[in-house]
């Protein structure tokens, strides 16, 4: 007996695909990502210094 279809699945599926793309290429449009502080820190703040 053939299997029976699923549409719903089926379109939900292109549609991650096409969004996924898409984000994809938005992302690849901004450029390449800022690179992080050599101590690992993201916050953009300088390291505090101990004297």
């Amino acid at each position: 007996m053939a299997k029976k279809s699923n549409y719903r699945f089926e379109r939900q599926e292109r549609e991650r695909i096409k969004k996924q793309k898409s984000d994809e290429r938005a992302l690849a449009k901004l450029g390449p990502a800022p690179a992080e502080n050599e101590d690992g820190g993201a916050s953009g703040l300088p390291a505090e210094e101990d004297d």
